[in-house]
């Protein structure tokens, strides 16, 4: 090996290392950002919770409620990723699926009994647990949409007026 090849080759290794420690950063810096617009998607579904809490949420229909825990966090998103660019906003919809996912198997997983979808099947107890408007399963007291499916929805919500802010950004420019 020739001394020219041997410097091309420790050249070549340390653009490598240094191509390694600028994905790693830039890893980091993506997690941060998702953990920023987590945040905020769920701070701003929290908000609107204590909102409707405040007008006696017996009296508020579950559709609207579920309309304001994606339109709230879709504007938040949306105007959050107008001020600040960032590609990692519209991602926010996988963590809401992910959430989801994990209360569908909790509660899969849960034994049924009187008042808690007694005789139901799989699908019954998911379907009156998170998405019934009218009739509720009984399991985790009667706090599906509030753990499961509302902020699925904050999340995916955030996600989508963030991506919808981003496209609108790079049509402009």
């Amino acid at each position: 090996m020739n001394p020219e090849d041997f410097q091309m080759t420790v050249e070549t290794d340390e653009v490598e290392i240094q191509e390694e420690e600028e994905g790693v950063s830039n890893l980091a810096e993506q997690a941060l950002w998702v953990l920023i617009h987590m945040v905020l998607a769920i701070g701003s579904w929290v908000l609107m919770i204590l909102t409707v809490s405040l007008m006696r949420p017996e009296s508020v229909p579950v559709i609207f409620t579920t309309a304001l825990s994606f339109s709230v966090p879709f504007l938040v998103g949306n105007i959050f990723t107008r001020i600040k660019q960032n590609d990692m906003a519209p991602y926010t919809w996988l963590v809401g699926l992910i959430w989801f996912l994990i209360i569908c198997l909790w509660i899969l997983d849960m034994p049924t009994g009187p008042n808690q979808c007694y005789h139901c099947d799989a699908s019954q107890k998911l379907f009156l647990t998170f998405f019934s408007p009218t009739e509720d399963s009984g399991l985790i007291d009667g706090q599906g949409r509030f753990v499961g499916t509302w902020p699925a929805v904050a999340f995916i919500g955030y996600g989508i007026g963030s991506r919808l802010a981003l496209r609108r950004k790079r049509v402009a420019s």
